[in-house]
């Protein structure tokens, strides 16, 4: 195909300095020329996941957020408070680009067969800074997109459909029956619930909202716990006695939660225990941490015996245990099903320039379920 491919193109790169100050701003970065191996990508959309937020603003304090430069170069400045800077000191001084998956088209392919396969083909990608107006990446890095699916459809093909799968994964291979999923609502959250509904396998929801509980009742969830209503943890308990689930995967990631549930899953097990123990129950019961929505110390008070774990997890290094032949198989599935049990479903789409203003950053900062933007870079203000 031909195409007219500029010298130059915008990136998002977010930069933490030693004096505390976070600089979050659009540079110009050449764009290269693909390898024999690599496609060259015209990026028309990548998402704004919770785990990128993480990396476009580090530990700073957005309320200290102030807004400069041009048009075409914006620059956002905010400081990150002293008692978070430990945290932040393996990226210091580094100037880091954001996103970590996208889509678009092919307009550029280098000379291998696998390269040149996929020219003029609209791909998803996943390899980092996808916050671009084009990104270089192997071919092995893309998956093509099916016949009539759009840029939109494809820019969220990773990190939420494999989380999800994994999730189910992580369950059958530790031994679980059923599991147990917070923040329920979310995108991930409904792709979750229909991959359960689809495999058979009993599903908790935990929301923090009725709304939230009307959304997920609404697609026909069977469980779901409302951690706003006084009567949360025994409604809780009352699924894990009817699913049996013994694991959960925990997108809060601080609070009280994780040991609430391990609490209920042991009070679940009590109900139908034989005889009792001092020690708690047998039953091994596990939480998996996989987000940070809620930044505070995790808190618990032991209800739940000595065969328990909290524990973190992340969907990659999971993948790589499971191998690469099954997670070419987990990816295969999300092709097949992208536009039903892995469709996603944003609040806004906004050009790469309008990241940087304040109404779009209050918009997409605060991490609201149900309220998962979408960055396009084709897009002009």
């Amino acid at each position: 195909m031909t195409i007219e491919i500029p010298k130059e193109a915008l990136q998002l790169q977010s930069l933490v300095k030693p004096n505390g100050e976070l600089d979050v701003t659009l540079v110009s970065v050449p764009v290269p020329t693909p390898g024999t191996d690599e496609v060259l990508v015209r990026l028309q959309a990548a998402p704004l996941n919770p785990s990128d937020l993480g990396l476009l603003f580090g530990a700073a304090d957005l309320n200290t957020a102030i807004y400069s430069g041009t048009p075409t170069h914006p620059l956002l400045t905010a400081r990150v408070p002293e008692a978070a800077m430990p945290s932040m000191q393996g990226r210091l001084g580094q100037s880091l680009p954001v996103g970590n998956e996208g889509a678009g088209v092919v307009v550029k392919a280098g000379t291998s067969a696998a390269a040149q396969a996929l020219l003029g083909k609209t791909v998803a990608v996943l390899g980092g800074a996808m916050y671009a107006q084009y990104r270089c990446v192997p071919a092995e890095a893309c998956l093509l997109l099916p016949e009539g699916a759009s840029a939109a459809d494809g820019a969220s093909s990773f990190v939420n459909p494999l989380t999800a799968l994994s999730m189910v994964e992580n369950m059958r291979r530790d031994g679980h029956k059923a599991l147990v999923h917070t923040a329920a609502a979310s995108n991930l959250g409904q792709m979750l619930h229909r991959i359960c509904e689809k495999d058979g396998v009993p599903l908790v929801n935990i929301v923090r909202k009725q709304e939230q509980a009307d959304l997920l009742h609404g697609l026909g969830a069977k469980y779901v716990c409302n951690m706003s209503a006084p009567d949360f943890q025994e409604s809780l308990t009352r699924a894990l006695v009817e699913t049996g689930a013994t694991i959960a995967f925990d997108a809060t990631g601080g609070g009280r939660l994780a040991g609430q549930i391990l609490g209920c899953m042991e009070a679940a097990l009590g109900r139908t225990a034989r005889e009792y123990s001092r020690y708690g129950s047998t039953t091994h019961k596990q939480v998996f941490l996989y987000g940070r929505l809620d930044s505070s110390p995790i808190e618990f008070v032991n209800t739940f015996g000595m065969a328990w774990g909290i524990g973190g997890w992340l969907v990659f290094p999971f993948l790589q245990k499971v191998g690469a032949e099954r997670t070419r198989e987990l990816k295969q599935r999300v092709m097949d099903e992208l536009k039903t049990t892995f469709a996603s479903a944003y609040a806004g789409e906004i050009s790469l320039t309008a990241m940087l203003k304040p109404d779009a950053v209050a918009a997409y900062a605060k991490r609201a379920t149900g309220e998962k933007y979408l960055v396009n870079p084709t897009l002009a203000d």
